[in-house]
């Protein structure tokens, strides 16, 4: 009898993935284990930019940071530790850590990939048709990799101002701010979203003069309001300046100092400055007008929900696509792109479910459908905001502020949505996603047992809140 297995029927299937990063290797590795020929091209390093650049130095950075903010909250704790006011943030051994780091978590997903049967290039792929895939080697030489499918996980690079050219000594976009041996004197960030809200919070932890330059009204404009309000309180109580509505029209060095010019005439005088504001998707010099790839009005890769370009068999994933600049959405786009390719199970993906977090101090993270589509009419709903201030655990951890939001569906009362403000909402926001992702109800969760003193507690006494407004 013939062999049926997805594995047999996929084994003659040629992939090559354009990109080492999250959607890339993540891709990679779910094709292999469905038994396609996989060949990953990447130009850097296995784990892209956000394991070399973006995503685990900088998380590595703000751990650091975090460590200094347990120190200096250690007397409230009746911890007293000697020299506490002397202490100093050795940045050399900080950077040195955080780039070491970054390189095993490279080395260990090229292990993972191998171990799969993957074959990896590293060089500069480009497409010559949809079916044929050039690459330009470290070395000069050029190869060409016959392909019955592709998919581009090519990422994006930090957008500068034309105005304000990184110089990577004292100018900066977020793949070069590690190159820095010393805590800042006054470090300047151009930028309030994401990006810039966690390098300032992090910076001005570490002991750094932090100002940060919003050019909307608030810090985090995309975020909750309730959250970034939190945010922007804690970074008033820590000295961190927010320069609200001002827009950086030029930045300029002078020897040792930097000087930010505002396009009201004012002009800001610091040490080091941070440019973050926004990416490119990397889109140019791929070929994809040969290959019939379209792009959207923003410049990134035209995409469907299950990772499809225009071009037949070419898969897009991750930053390239614009469809959410997380590490965690680039790796499901890549996992879905190579179901699809190969006949394994899949569900278009559904942007109502991510979960997503900012590692600033405290962390906010969030799920599902906000306030802001609530209040906007997208969405008929009930919404219950528990303070964490009365919260035994909270207490006991000396936190000053946070909260837990619940967004529930008005009628039938299941979970749509969710937002925790706290140290580590990374990992309490989990339960939240769950519940957003299987539909459950209010009460599901209001009655499952939760552990006593714990910041989850909060999370049952919002749902517990929210069944009285059923």
């Amino acid at each position: 009898m013939g062999c049926v297995s997805t594995e047999c029927r996929n084994e003659a299937t040629r992939l090559v993935i354009i990109g080492g990063g999250p959607g890339g290797y993540e891709a990679a590795i779910g094709a292999a284990q469905l038994g396609a020929n996989v060949t990953i091209v990447e130009r850097a390093g296995m784990g892209g930019s956000a394991v070399l650049t973006d995503v685990v130095p900088s998380k590595t950075l703000i751990a650091t940071a975090d460590v200094v903010r347990r120190a200096k909250h250690s007397s409230s704790f009746g911890v007293k530790i000697e020299g506490l006011d002397d202490a100093e943030t050795d940045f050399a051994v900080v950077n040195h850590r955080l780039l070491d780091l970054a390189k095993e978590q490279s080395a260990d997903i090229r292990n993972g990939l191998e171990r799969a049967g993957v074959r990896i290039l590293i060089g500069e792929g480009r497409l010559l048709d949809a079916h044929t895939v050039e690459v330009t080697g470290t070395d000069g030489s050029i190869q060409k990799l016959d392909a019955d499918a592709v998919l581009l996980a090519t990422g994006a690079h930090p957008r500068e101002l034309p105005t304000a050219k990184p110089d990577g000594e004292r100018i900066f976009n977020w793949t070069q701010i590690y190159n820095m041996n010393d805590v800042p004197e006054h470090l300047i960030v151009i930028g309030s979203g994401v990006t810039g809200a966690e390098f300032a919070s992090a910076y001005n932890l570490l002991g750094a003069k932090v100002t940060l330059v919003s050019s909307r009204d608030r810090v985090l404009p995309g975020e909750d309001a309730d959250a970034a309000g939190v945010l922007e309180d804690v970074f008033k109580r820590n000295g961190l300046n927010v320069v609200s509505q001002a827009r950086a029209e030029a930045v300029t060095r002078q020897g040792d100092k930097v000087l930010v010019t505002l396009a009201d005439g004012r002009v800001l005088e610091g040490s080091h400055c941070l440019v973050a504001v926004g990416s490119i998707p990397n889109t140019k010099g791929l070929g994809l007008e040969e290959a019939g790839v379209q792009l959207t009005d923003s410049g990134h890769i035209r995409v469907d929900g299950v990772s499809r370009t225009t071009a037949n068999n070419v898969y897009a994933a991750g930053d390239c696509t614009g469809v959410f600049n997380l590490a965690s959405v680039s790796a499901m786009q890549g996992r879905i792109a190579v179901a699809h390719l190969l006949g394994d199970s899949v569900k278009p993906i559904n942007l109502d479910l991510v979960s997503s977090n900012i590692f600033t101090s405290p962390e906010i993270a969030t799920v599902g459908v906000s306030q802001r589509a609530v209040a906007e009419g997208k969405y008929q709903a009930n919404i219950v905001k528990v303070d964490l201030a009365t919260n035994a655990r909270a207490k006991m951890m000396n936190m000053e502020e946070g909260f837990v939001k619940i967004v529930s569906r008005k009628g039938s009362g299941t979970v749509i949505g969710g937002v925790v403000v706290a140290p580590r909402a990374s990992e309490l926001i989990y339960s939240l996603a769950l519940a957003v992702q299987n539909n459950l109800h209010v009460d599901d969760v209001a009655e499952t047992f939760t552990v006593y003193p714990s910041l989850a507690g909060s999370l049952a006494e919002a749902a517990r809140r929210l069944h009285r407004h059923m």
